[in-house]
């Protein structure tokens, strides 16, 4: 999105970017081009921009005109502010008789209908606008301009006058939390707010690294702790269009509060245990067509802020065992605090210090053909370009992201973040990030990644997994352009749960080095690879390469040069950058994948999903053969499973100690239900031996052992030493057959112990890693006979 004013968008020619080698050089190159891009489409000045305000986008161009010069259809009344001709002792209710003060519009409670329109040109220095009151059904309270429409916005340049949401101590301060925005609304709904342009800093020129500033372009909150008894606490109905917001500062370091652009935040002094379920939400939201430009933390920002929810009494057990601590905000689920309908469409954000999209706690939320040009560019911390996190049944498409930076932790265009359920990204575009492609966390559900293009992300593709899912998750039909040789890798940690990989292009244009898939031995142990294609233009393959006997090993073919990727289209016409890794007709990837009902129904570019024998692998499908329109999945990958057979499997398992935690979830009878996402655990006290016995029922042989410890973002591996024994019927006793002292960790497979005959199998843990001071958890005990 590029504000209507500039001409056409810069997309008739694509941007050649050479493949370079270091990622220094790479990203500065990204850069300055990103920035001559930018700059060649920036917009008019201000007409009436003061000393500190930057270019600024005009809303009214072509001759427009302003909102507030039409009439008010809802039957409210108007009332006008002018910043010089106006008077705070007139009637406000005429454009000759305006206010000339934000603080007359602050003194008001205007009723549904009612408009407050700032004069076009006018500049309030120094002012902040909360005007009280709220609006109704089909008769919302706008803030809009009226005036010329040669003019430019009206201006509202705070320059960092708003009340600190902290006290003295540093804790957060319930009555000034959520007062710190150019507009500000707290615990009202029904509002529209259009055209205006907001700042909020005291010094462009000087970056704020340090201290305690908090400042937002538009803050919307709900505070808990304000609401009289019987109150409606969930706020329907706000939209925010049209407006500039630039130059918000705040320190590079977290202070537990987010601040942006805009910026619409819960909050509360006590637990959220001591609120009712079901209430403290937003409604029916939609944030489009803005322009966001050269501030912190946030461009978009959608989140809770409780003050407790960092506590230890925060976190809960989820109904699968599994252990969320506060910040990850399950009880958001579990007690229907969710946010709801939420959109947030055709915004540009330019040089965010943090992440420029962060939304959190919202259902049915839609996020699509915004415009991320560098974010994390003053903030030394773990953020995304645009990510939902605690959020459900939402979808992120036709988004494009660039210009992130370099960072060892997220840094990523995109993240499957922490509790997420039903959580879609389709259809977008990033480029040029140095930290990857896309973070991935884990307690999650049916997360669902298809149809997006990666090109030069060369950090890593798939960062992080720091957890197990609840439901798998699917990178199906995403196309990765990148430099092997400035790829970090493929994946950096290890995939805790099961993760589908289906029919996606991995396509490395380095010609010297070999695309690194994994730096942690058994990173790929929970991945499935099928009908992918592998493409490395030196003709060389890594020995890391996973396993996929239907995949392929080509060059896909693409109607255009990779090397010759499209940028400064906007993502109004983001299908124009993705239309060049489209196939050729001859292309051997036509027909080459596997169907799967998470693909969805169209690819990238809108083309019906699937034609021909089979779906073709990447993020476009070529019209060839006939038209299969409503395809079966008849080849279920899900029921793929390992050849072997588990001794094991849904046998009896007696542990001398289990975990009383999680609702009673961490029995023994995990370790043989073929689940790795479910767990045993010790208890808090246990003694070693800690031991577990399966019992086969019946005299069973056997030459290996399989074991696995459960990990996550809090819990190593744990065991130090155990030992495997037999039950010896004939004497009543335990005898070992196999000792180890080199731990467990994940995906051990015990072996070279011959051909063992027992109706039991005791899996003993004889002593703990040193430095763990809790108890082992383990997911699964499997048996087998390989040598049969």
């Amino acid at each position: 999105m590029r504000p209507a004013d500039i001409g056409p968008p810069a997309d008739e020619t694509s941007v050649k970017r050479p493949w370079l080698t270091t990622r220094t050089v790479r990203t500065g190159l990204a850069s300055v081009l990103a920035a001559l891009l930018v700059g060649s489409l920036a917009p008019a000045a201000h007409a009436a921009a003061g000393p500190q305000s930057p270019a600024a986008p005009a809303a009214s161009a072509a001759g427009k005109s302003w909102p507030g010069n039409k009439h008010n259809a809802t039957g409210g009344k108007d009332y006008y502010i002018d910043a010089t001709l106006g008077h705070d002792t007139a009637a406000g209710t005429s454009p000759k008789s305006a206010w000339r003060s934000l603080a007359k519009a602050n003194a008001t409670t205007f009723l549904p209908g009612d408009r407050i329109l700032l004069k076009a040109g006018e500049q309030w220095q120094n002012e902040q606008l909360w005007p009280k009151g709220s609006g109704s059904a089909g008769k919302p309270i706008t803030i809009s301009a009226y005036g010329d429409k040669r003019a430019g916005r009206p201006y509202i340049a705070t320059n960092g006058n708003v009340p600190s949401p902290f006290n003295a101590d540093g804790t957060k301060n319930p009555q000034t939390v959520g007062l710190t925005g150019a507009i500000v609304l707290r615990n009202q709904q029904y509002w529209d707010i259009d055209n205006v342009e907001l700042s909020n800093d005291d010094d462009f020129a000087t970056d704020i690294t340090k201290g305690s500033y908090v400042r937002d372009g538009i803050m919307v909150s709900i505070n808990a702790d304000l609401f009289p008894d019987g109150a409606d606490t969930v706020m329907d109905h706000f939209r925010i269009s049209d407006i500039y917001v630039h130059n918000l500062d705040g320190p590079s370091s977290w202070q537990k509060i987010h601040y942006g652009a805009v910026d619409f935040q819960v909050f509360g002094s006590k637990s959220y245990k001591a609120y009712p379920a079901g209430g403290y939400h937003f409604s029916d939201v939609r944030i489009e067509n803005n322009t966001f430009e050269n501030v912190e933390l946030h461009a978009v920002q959608f989140a809770f802020n409780w003050f407790a929810a960092d506590s230890a009494d925060s976190g809960q057990y989820d109904e699968a065992g599994k252990w969320h601590e506060g910040w990850e905000q399950l009880w958001v689920r579990t007690r229907d605090l969710y946010s709801r309908d939420v959109y947030i469409g055709h915004n540009y954000a330019k040089s965010i210090g943090q992440g420029a999209f962060q939304l959190a706690d919202s259902q049915r939320m839609t996020v699509e053909y915004n415009e991320v040009n560098g974010f994390l560019e003053r903030y030394n911390a773990v953020s995304c370009g645009l990510y939902l996190w605690a959020g459900a049944d939402s979808t992120m498409q036709y988004n494009e992201v660039y210009g992130g930076p370099d960072n060892e932790y997220d840094g990523t265009p995109w993240d499957l973040e922490y509790t997420n359920f039903n959580v879609t990204y389709q259809y977008n575009y990033s480029h040029d990030n140095a930290a990857g492609w896309m973070a991935y966390m884990g307690n999650s559900s049916n997360s669902v990644a298809r149809y997006n293009l990666s090109v030069n992300d060369n950090g890593v593709l798939v960062k992080n997994m720091l957890s197990t899912n609840y439901a798998p998750t699917y990178f199906t039909n995403n196309t990765f352009v990148y430099d092997g040789a400035d790829l970090n890798t493929v994946h950096d940690e290890t995939f805790l749960s099961r993760v589908y990989f289906l029919n996606n292009i991995f396509y490395n244009t380095s010609e010297t080095t070999p695309t690194p898939w994994y730096r942690r031995t058994g990173a790929l142990r929970q991945a499935v690879f099928s009908n992918n294609d592998y493409y490395e233009a030196s003709g060389t393959h890594s020995a890391q390469e996973p396993a996929d006997p239907d995949g392929l090993r080509v060059d896909p073919e693409f109607v255009g040069d990779p090397a010759h990727y499209v940028t400064g289209a906007g993502v109004d016409k983001i299908r124009k950058a993705a239309a060049p890794f489209a196939l050729r007709k001859d292309s051997p990837l036509i027909d080459a994948g596997r169907y799967n009902a998470h693909m969805g129904t169209e690819d990238f570019l809108g083309t019906h999903l699937y034609y021909g024998d089979a779906p073709d692998i990447g993020i476009a499908e070529y019209k060839h053969g006939r038209k299969v329109a409503d395809p079966v999945d008849t080849d279920p990958i899900e029921e793929e499973t390992d050849n072997r057979v588990n001794l094991a499997l849904g046998k009896s398992v007696t542990a001398s100690s289990t975990h009383p935690g999680a609702n009673g979830s961490l029995g023994a009878e995990k370790l043989t239900d073929g689940n790795l996402s479910t767990r045993w655990a010790a208890a808090d006290d246990a003694s070693y031996p800690i031991t577990l016995d399966v019992d086969f029922g019946a005299d069973t042989t056997f030459d290996q052992v399989y074991l696995d410890e459960y990990t996550d973002s809090g819990t190593n591996p744990r065991v130090q030493s155990f030992e495997l024994q037999r039950w010896d019927a004939a004497t009543g006793t335990w005898v070992t057959f196999a000792t180890r002292d080199a731990g467990v960790g994940h995906d051990l497979t015990v072996t070279g112990f011959g051909t063992v005959t027992s109706s039991k199998l005791r899996v003993a843990l004889t002593s703990q890693i040193a430095t763990e001071q809790y108890t082992p958890s383990l997911t699964e005990i499997s048996v087998y006979r390989a040598g049969a």
